[in-house]
């Protein structure tokens, strides 16, 4: 009998929201990169305005673009179970929130990006106390 396809338990639940966010947003972003750049509080200029060798939307559609992608392994990792992905996803995300933090602390990056790094620490934090806390109900 084939596996039943389902989403198992909170650790799933939190690999699939955030999947579905990351595909979602992803999507925005291929349809209109400009919108995700204002979302992320980057200031987003008329695609007239640009300067010839601006590569800004070209590099927002490659991220969107694996935004996408990652936000469809989330969901698929969900619907199929897969623990160990969930386990090796939350020290990786922990590394995000420290780089975008950085990027932001550095000025780098507007204030509004921290949004970003704070999604993705507090994602690896409810994935990580998702799965202690199933482990020992085993």
């Amino acid at each position: 009998m084939p596996k039943k396809i389902a989403i198992r338990d909170v650790s799933g639940w939190t690999i699939f929201i955030f999947g579905l966010l990351a595909l979602l947003l992803g999507l925005v972003g291929l349809v209109r990169p400009e919108t995700l750049l204002s979302l992320l509080g980057f200031t987003a200029l008329d695609r007239a305005a640009r300067a010839a060798g601006d590569y800004t939307l070209v590099f927002i559609t490659a991220s969107a673009m694996a935004s996408f992608n990652m936000g469809a392994y989330y969901i698929l990792a969900a619907l199929n179970d897969l623990k160990p992905f969930y386990k090796w996803t939350v020290p990786f995300r922990c590394v995000t929130f420290t780089i975008f933090t950085l990027a932001v602390i550095t000025q780098l990056a507007p204030a509004r990006f921290l949004g970003v790094g704070i999604w993705e620490l507090a994602g690896a934090v409810a994935t990580g106390l998702a799965l202690r806390f199933e482990s020992k109900g085993k």
